[in-house]
């Protein structure tokens, strides 16, 4: 498998934003399934994804403790939904909201995980990004316990939420604002996102 691109190209790739991406991979991070619409998004065959990690997709412009927080949910059994910027094969990018779920055997142990991906309305990465940026300086130039620790700090004192919670509500308030404006699916988001992820959506 060849590395991802050194270039990175400022440009949204161009895919179904319809569909919901979907993904599964063990418990390490290991992908082990890739939709169709994973593959057109990231410019990765199912082939050369599958057995690789999943910060294959990674891009630079994300804060390592997004995903710490992430694991640290996942680790504890937690549903989590996180806004992320993934890096496609050739250097260029596209936002996604992501329902993770935690996979379990007939025993009830955990054996992987299952991430669900959909397109998020302009607002919510307008308002996310200036946050990213801020904690990749941190991150850069003091470390990535400070940058944690100013993540920590803005949740609780600018949004009164953990991320989880702030990342869900953004997309609600956002979702109202743009595309989805509908009184149809206005009902669906006011009862979570489940149906976003699992159902139809346009």
């Amino acid at each position: 498998m060849e590395t991802p691109p050194k270039q990175i190209i400022n440009e949204e790739v161009k895919w179904d934003k319809t569909q919901t991406i979907v993904s599964k991979t063990d418990l390490h991070g290991t992908i082990l399934y890739a939709n169709d619409i994973f593959t057109q998004a990231c410019e990765y065959s199912a082939i050369e994804l599958i057995g690789e990690p999943h910060n294959i997709i990674r891009h630079p412009d994300m804060p390592k403790v997004a995903f710490k927080v992430l694991w640290e949910a996942l680790k504890k059994g937690e549903n989590f939904h996180a806004i992320v910027k993934n890096l496609t094969r050739t250097g260029r990018y596209y936002w996604v909201i992501t329902d993770f779920t935690v996979d379990k055997n007939e025993q009830g142990e955990v054996t992987g995980y299952t991430g669900r991906r959909k397109a998020v309305p302009e607002g919510v990465i307008k308002k996310i990004e200036p946050l990213y940026k801020t904690l990749l300086d941190i991150e850069k130039l003091k470390g990535e316990k400070v940058s944690e620790l100013y993540f920590e700090g803005y949740l609780k004192e600018e949004i009164g939420k953990n991320y989880n919670e702030f990342v869900v509500d953004l997309f609600k308030e956002e979702s109202k604002k743009e595309q989805y404006d509908t009184p149809a699916n206005k009902d669906k988001i006011k009862k979570g996102l489940n149906w976003f992820f699992f159902g139809d959506f346009l």
